[in-house]
This record gives C-alpha cells, structure tokens and sequence, in this order.
C-alpha cells in the first residue's frame, strides 16, 4: 500500500474526563494539544480528537454482519496481525467490555481478517481489524 496521509476526525464526547482517560489509559494513545472542552490523541499515526457535547438521546444504530449487530456509526484502524492481537489481549485485561469480541472472518479464505468492537465511555463505537494478507484490505 501507498505511503497514507493522516485522517482527521473528531468525535462527541459527554465527558471528557472520562473520555481522556479511556484513550490515553485504556487505548494508551499519546494526548497532543487539548483545552477544556476538546483533547487531541496520535490514533496510530492520525488524528483523533475528543470534543465536548451534551449527551444524545438518539437510539443507537446496528447492522447485522456475520449474525452479529454492527454498530453504526463506527471507527478504527487497521493494525498489524500481532498488533491487533496484542490490542485484543491488552484490552480483555483492562475488562473493556466487547460489543462483538475478538474474532477471525473468512478463516483460511481470501480476505481472513480479525475484528473486535467496543464502544468509549461516551457510547462512541470503535473496530479494530487486521488482514492476514494486508495487500487484501480493498479485494473484491
């Protein structure tokens, strides 16, 4: 794959206190800049920031992938094979509670890849994916 440019993207966050210190603590992401309502982390190389909102009442959204409901929205990145199951390791130590658990799709097939899914303490849903074959990521 191709050198890849940094992603921006920021998220709600009802408290950030409590949001700093899953993300640093948790995901042990390096904190950048922050101010009292906002705080930046190096999310593996890109940009993620945590800005204060109010809580929202809106009904969560899922889809249904592999039987398991997806949430929607969602966001992570693509780890390395160890990295991803050093992640999932680290994360079942902490007591992060998955909403899908670390497992393998598509085992011993083209595009074998490995998911977890959990949310923040916000309600923020997070993947985390790895390929076994990284040059696999956009096949068809």
């Amino acid at each position: 794959m191709n050198k890849l440019s940094p992603f921006h993207l920021a998220i709600p966050v009802d408290d950030v206190a409590k949001a700093r210190k899953f993300y640093g603590e948790v995901l042990e992401l390096e904190e950048g800049r922050s101010s009292e309502h906002w705080v930046d982390f190096n999310f593996y190389g890109h940009q993620l920031v945590i800005h204060y909102k109010p809580k929202d009442e809106t009904k969560a959204h899922s889809n249904p992938v592999d039987g398991k409901d997806v949430p929607v929205p969602h966001f992570g990145v693509v780890l390395q094979w160890e990295q991803w199951e050093a992640l999932a390791k680290r994360l079942k130590q902490k007591n992060v509670v998955f909403n899908i658990e670390p497992y393998i799709r598509f085992k011993g097939q083209p595009g074998e890849q490995g998911t977890m899914f959990f949310y923040d303490p916000c309600g923020n849903a997070l993947e985390f994916k790895t390929f076994k074959d990284m040059s696999q990521i956009f096949a068809k």
